[in-house]
């Protein structure tokens, strides 16, 4: 029922996205051993957040070249769009694209985009990618990243935000790279309350000023901030399906989306790194409907939340709002 409904998702990682098989291919054909971070079905493994960093980075050193990421780009929108979804906006740094080289960078951007742009002609899907600063790498580490951004904002890297270890500095240490982004008339987001709580949420409004918030779940137990948020507009990105799995919230029916909507505050779906989590975003649905008895109606209210929310241009808007009908 829900695998063929259009759908928009605005937090992913396009690391995060590759299907563990990708990994294993690569890793296969640069003879590099990362055997340790699947499991017994061929799945990725991990214990906690931490440790599922850690897994997450070891994927990656099998990203080396802009070939490299090309054809995960390909891989990734192939296997989203089987899903409905028609609109994907991604996490994408130049830490593992070069390692914070502008030059190397905009090859990396140049080989995504060009998959992306295969894709869209293919399967009906559009990519726009967001640059993020990596968090647990240290606020100097993220201002290299700014700058990558600022330098290839355009029709294809539409936003700047940061991701990774939560619970490194305070928003505050990172105001340097976000004011680079926003002085090049970027928009912005940051991922903020899945494990820091309300304080971190408010912090990261506050000191960053951003328009979108990943996760946010934090939120809920501050009334005052739950209010602020709905009034200001700010949207969560979130991701129920991850949150469950990393233990942020104890089941899918402690989850808070339900209270935060119901608060008026913009809420969207999106499934985070996905085969990492073994959900999609026709799972997320399917979960939403059974615990909380989500129906067509609320489907389309936070679709079109996350096409209002979308950073990209008008005319690409336009583009993907004919496919939703």
């Amino acid at each position: 029922m829900f695998q063929t409904l259009p759908k928009i998702e605005l937090h992913t990682h396009l690391e995060g996205c590759a299907p563990p098989t990708f990994i294993q291919q690569l890793a296969v054909e640069k003879n590099i051993d990362i055997t340790k971070i699947f499991a017994a079905d061929g799945g990725y493994a991990f214990e906690n957040f931490d440790h599922f960093l850690q897994v997450y980075e070891a994927a990656c050193t099998t990203l080396e070249t802009p070939e490299d990421f090309r054809r995960l780009t390909f891989a990734v929108l192939e296997e989203t769009a089987k899903h409905g979804v028609v609109y994907m906006e991604t996490f994408v740094s130049p830490d593992f694209c070069g390692g914070g080289d502008l030059v190397a960078w905009r090859d990396y951007v140049a080989a995504m985009e060009d998959a992306a742009t295969e894709a869209e002609t293919r399967f009906g899907i559009t990519l726009r990618g967001i640059v993020t600063g990596i968090r647990h790498f240290g606020h100097e580490n993220c201002i290299p990243a700014a700058k990558c951004a600022a330098d290839t904002f355009g029709s294809f890297i539409t936003g700047y935000g940061m991701a990774g270890g939560e619970m490194v500095g305070r928003p505050a240490d990172y105001t340097r790279s976000f004011d680079i982004a926003r002085d090049a008339g970027m928009p912005l987001t940051c991922h903020a309350g899945e494990w820091g709580g309300a304080s971190m949420v408010a912090e990261t409004i506050k000191h960053l000023k951003v328009a979108r918030i990943g996760h946010g779940i934090g939120a809920i137990d501050d009334p005052a901030l739950v209010q602020h948020i709905a009034e200001t507009g700010i949207v969560l990105e979130v991701c129920p399906g991850s949150n469950v799995v990393l233990n942020a919230v104890s089941g899918w029916d402690a989850h808070p989306i339900v209270k935060l909507r119901d608060a008026g505050v913009k809420v969207t779906v999106s499934t985070d790194d996905p085969p990492f989590f073994n959900t999609t975003m026709t799972h997320e649905y399917e979960m939403l409907s059974k615990t909380f008895g989500w129906t067509q109606a609320d489907f389309d209210d936070v679709t079109e939340t996350a096409l209002n929310a979308a950073f990209c241009d008008d005319q690409t808007r336009q583009r993907v709002a004919a496919r939703l009908g």
